[in-house]
């Protein structure tokens, strides 16, 4: 029986911690992996810091766990291809020296022709 409240107890304890909203730090290697929870406790954002900066790829989640987002960081500044999904498709987003250089949209029904 003990055995049985303990493992309800630290099952409560995994819950409630996943789900107070504060993101967990992870140590991997020269980086810091850091995920930040949805309120019921899913992951909602996932990415690394070099020195206190963005860097990386950060993967942004719906409450389904779907991607809704992806972006690519050096050095805190945002670099190379962005992918933003919407209702509608999916926003492609082209930085270079931490500006907009180009932004191309797909819609669901755009054709892609495959050789």
């Amino acid at each position: 029986m003990k055995k049985l409240v303990m493992i309800a107890c630290l099952l409560t304890v995994g819950l409630v911690t996943a789900q107070d909203g504060k993101p967990l730090y992870e140590k991997d290697g020269d980086l810091v992996k850091v995920t930040f929870f949805h309120e019921d406790g899913s992951v909602k954002q996932q990415g690394f810091y070099k020195n206190k900066l963005l860097t990386g790829a950060w993967v942004t989640f719906d409450k389904k766990g779907n991607k809704t987002a992806i972006a690519h960081y050096e050095n805190g500044k945002k670099v190379g291809k962005w992918f933003m999904w919407h209702k509608d498709g999916l926003k492609e987003i082209n930085y270079e020296n931490h500006t907009i250089a180009s932004v191309q949209t797909w819609k669901e029904d755009t054709k892609i022709a495959v050789k």
